[in-house]
C-alpha cells in the first residue's frame, strides 16, 4: 500500500545504483533485492488467508511493503527481517510515516537465525536454493497450519496447497502456498 510516501519516490530510492542495494552482505544474503509489486504482495497475503490479528514474517523485507500491507489492510502483526541497515532504516521510516509502528517492526539480521515460532505466515522471495536453507527453520519452528508464501521460487520437498500465476511487469509471476501438516510430498 505504502500509501504515505510516493511509488515513483520509493523507486527511485530502490533505483538501480542507488546505495541502499549496495549496503546487503552479499556473503550472508539469500538472494539479491528486488521488490515485489505491489500487486503480488496483496494476490500473496490473500492467498495466504492472513486474518486480522495474526502474526506474519516477511524475510528479507526490504523495504517493508508486505508488512505496511498486512498492517493496514489486514489488522495484522507484522515482522521483516532484514540483512541490509539501509533497507531496514527504509523500511522503518515507512513504517513511521504510516503509523504503523504498533503493528509493524523489523529484525536487523540474517534470517537463518531468526526464530519464527510466533508465526502464522511467512513471505518470502528468495531463490530456490535459498528456500532449501530456510526449510529446516521453517519445519522446526512453525505449527500445524502455519501458512508459507513463496513468491515466483518453490520449496524442494513441499507440496504447495495452492499455486497461482499472478501478471506483473510484463511477467507472471507463481505464488507458491504452503501449509504446515500439508506440506509433505
Amino acid at each position: 500500500m505504502l500509501q504515505a510516501v510516493s511509488v515513483p519516490l520509493v523507486a527511485f530510492l530502490l533505483g538501480a545504483g542507488n546505495p541502499l542495494l549496495a549496503q546487503v552482505n552479499h556473503a550472508q544474503s539469500l538472494a539479491p533485492y528486488v521488490p515485489s509489486p505491489q500487486n503480488i504482495v496483496d494476490r500473496m497475503l490473500d492467498a495466504a488467508q492472513l486474518k486480522q490479528g495474526e502474526t506474519v514474517y516477511d524475510l528479507g523485507c526490504g523495504d517493508g511493503r508486505v508488512l505496511i500491507t498486512a498492517a493496514q489492510k489486514y489488522r495484522a502483526k507484522a515482522v521483516g527481517v532484514e540483512l541490509s541497515p539501509k533497507l531496514v532504516q527504509l523500511a522503518r521510516d515507512l513504517i513511521k510515516l504510516n503509523g504503523l509502528q504498533d503493528s509493524a517492526s523489523v529484525i536487523e539480521g540474517n534470517l537463518l537465525d531468526v526464530d519464527l515460532s510466533k508465526a502464522d505466515v511467512v513471505t518470502l522471495y528468495l531463490l530456490t536454493e535459498s528456500n532449501a536453507k530456510l526449510r529446516p527453520n521453517l519445519e522446526k519452528y512453525l505449527k500445524p497450519g502455519a501458512r508459507v508464501v513463496s513468491h515466483d521460487f518453490e520449496i524442494r520437498g513441499w507440496k504447495p496447497v495452492l499455486v497461482e500465476d499472478v501478471p506483473a511487469y510484463r511477467r507472471m509471476h507463481h505464488i507458491y502456498v504452503y501449509e504446515i501438516g500439508r506440506n509433505r510430498k
